[in-house]
C-alpha cells in the first residue's frame, strides 16, 4: 500500500538592499497621506545622505519618469517597485536629477540608478524624503522591514511571496 506525504511547498522569498544610504524608517512618518497612508502599497521612507539611489534588487526597469524623481522596477518574480524621490519634485521638472537608466534595461542590485540634489529638493519642494513601494500587494504573502541607519548594503525587506 501507498502512503502519501504532503510536503509544503518552499516558502518564496526576495530579499530588497537598501536603495538609499542614510536612514529608513516607517512610511507612516512620510509627510504625504499617499506614502503615510500606504495608498500605493506597502514599503519604507528613506532620508539620503549622498543623494544618490541605487537598485534595491535585480530586475527590469520599467519606467523612469521624464522629470526623472522616479522609477519602477520589476523583479523576475513579478514584484513592481516604485522608488520616487521627495514630495512634489514632480514640480521640479528634472531640475536636479540625473538618470543613469532607461526603460527596457536589466540592472542589478547596488547598480546606481538616478542622482538628486538633496539641497536642491529641500529648498524647492516639500521634502527630500524618499520612498521605496511594492506596487503589486496581491502577490506578496507578508513584508519583513529593517528600519535605522543603512547603506547600500543593508538588507532592509524580505518579501515572501503567495504560494
Amino acid at each position: 500500500m501507498f502512503k502519501f506525504i504532503k510536503k509544503d511547498k518552499e516558502e518564496k522569498s526576495i530579499i530588497l538592499k537598501s536603495p538609499i544610504v542614510g536612514r529608513c524608517f516607517d512610511m507612516s512618518e512620510m509627510p504625504d497621506e499617499m506614502f503615510s497612508k500606504k495608498l500605493l502599497g506597502d514599503g519604507v521612507g528613506f532620508e539620503s545622505t549622498d543623494g544618490i539611489l541605487y537598485a534595491p534588487v535585480d530586475g527590469e526597469i520599467l519606467q523612469v519618469f521624464p522629470t526623472k524623481h522616479a522609477l519602477i522596477l520589476r523583479t523576475e518574480e513579478g514584484i513592481e517597485i516604485l522608488l520616487h524621490i521627495g514630495i512634489d519634485t514632480l514640480q521640479m521638472k528634472g531640475e536636479g536629477f540625473e538618470a543613469f537608466t532607461e526603460k527596457g534595461k536589466q540592472v542589478k542590485v547596488g547598480d546606481k540608478l538616478l542622482t538628486f540634489d538633496n539641497e536642491l529638493i529641500k529648498a524647492k519642494v516639500k521634502s527630500n524624503l524618499s520612498v521605496l513601494i511594492v506596487t503589486n500587494n496581491n502577490l506578496i504573502e507578508s513584508i519583513d522591514i529593517k528600519l535605522g541607519t543603512v547603506d547600500k548594503d543593508n538588507e532592509i525587506l524580505k518579501i515572501r511571496l503567495k504560494k
